[in-house]
């Protein structure tokens, strides 16, 4: 029986064909069809002003960046993610500051936000993890109130929306990854969107050198350009991430409603979640459940083992309780869009199997 992989990359023959063609141009660098990558992705994101980078990561850094957020300044930030959240307030000079997250959506809690503002708190960053849009409405009223930007981490939330309002623009700034396993991809890329055109130049300057014209450096800046060979790929992938995104929420929703073992994904009402990962909870014995998936072929990975604030790079005292046991329980299954119904039955009957003989 052959194994049913976490991930699956999807690459067509358009992104073939369009990456052929421009290898052909002999125009690899940034060039127009970055440019066209960014006014196709703003129409997800209400026509937000959009800078396509090298990579997520690159697009978290620039925006805090853009948005003037650096040394002495601290931004709140949930633990309980991909270390690349906290990496990218902390390589502007500021510090994060890490909040608790709520038990069910794993998202940022907005009750445990209020008491980390300092007077030094210039922002909150939320992330939507595993494609759940974290609670914006709430965390953007007390963004609102205590005059702090807001900044949104939607790395793995394509698409995802809370009554009608798309990830993307609920705060001052986004960020979006094409990492090769995303619910689309570039290669490697990212996307920044802003709200202000003001940030939205500075980021550009920043991602070039600080240039807009060649050689007339305006601010310092680094080298974060997309190339046209993964402007393309994205182009493409554009086409098919409403397709795509309907098929994880229908994968899901088998899973869901064949899972009977253990604790599945939780949606509040409204929110619209595209299931970048799959997440169950298992609270006892995780890590022998993953074991035993994986020797019966079927993909499965832990999102994230380590609270960040304990990671080496961010040694803390705090203890954070929902974060901890999160990171102790939970497990992600296969979503993606490659999977047939008989590969959805095959996961949920082993994972049914083996919650009723771990207990």
């Amino acid at each position: 029986m052959r194994n049913i992989p976490i991930a699956r990359p999807i690459v067509g023959w358009g992104e073939i064909f369009s990456v052929a063609k421009v290898l052909k141009s002999g125009s690899l660098a940034q060039g127009p069809k970055v440019l066209q990558f960014e006014k196709n992705f703003s129409k997800l994101v209400d026509d937000r002003e959009c800078i396509a980078v090298n990579s997520g990561t690159s697009a978290l850094h620039v925006a805090l960046l853009s948005l003037g957020i650096g040394t002495g300044d601290e931004v709140i930030v949930p633990s309980f993610t991909f270390a690349a959240t906290a990496n990218s307030v902390a390589l502007t000079g500021a510090k994060p500051v890490f909040v608790d997250i709520d038990h069910q959506t794993y998202n940022i809690d907005p009750s445990k936000i209020e008491s980390a503002i300092s007077d030094k708190t210039k922002a909150i960053m939320v992330v939507h993890l595993y494609g759940l849009p974290a609670d914006m409405k709430l965390i953007r009223q007390i963004a609102s109130r205590k005059n702090l930007l807001l900044i949104e981490d939607a790395a793995q939330a394509h698409m995802a929306e809370i009554d009608g309002e798309k990830v993307g623009t609920f705060g001052d700034a986004a960020a979006f990854s094409f990492y090769p396993t995303k619910n689309m991809t570039t290669g490697e890329g990212g996307m920044i969107v802003l709200k202000d055109p003001e940030a939205a130049k500075k980021a550009r300057l920043l991602r070039n050198q600080g240039m807009a014209v060649r050689y007339q450096n305006e601010i310092v800046g680094f080298n974060l350009r997309m190339t046209d060979i993964h402007a393309v790929i994205g182009i493409e992938q554009l086409k098919n991430l409403s397709k795509w995104t309907e098929k994880r929420q229908q994968n899901a929703l088998q899973l869901s409603r064949e899972i009977t073992e253990v604790t599945t994904p939780f949606v509040p009402n409204g929110f619209s979640h595209v299931y970048h990962q799959y997440t169950i909870r298992i609270e006892n014995k995780r890590d022998k459940f993953s074991e035993l998936l994986t020797s019966s072929g079927i993909g499965n990975s832990v999102y994230y083992p380590t609270e960040v604030h304990n990671l080496p790079s961010f040694k803390s005292e705090l203890h954070l309780d929902e974060t901890h046991k999160a990171t102790q329980q939970v497990l992600s299954l296969p979503v993606h869009p490659r999977l047939s119904k008989s590969d959805l039955r095959r996961i949920a009957s082993q994972v049914n199997k083996i919650g009723s003989e771990l207990g």
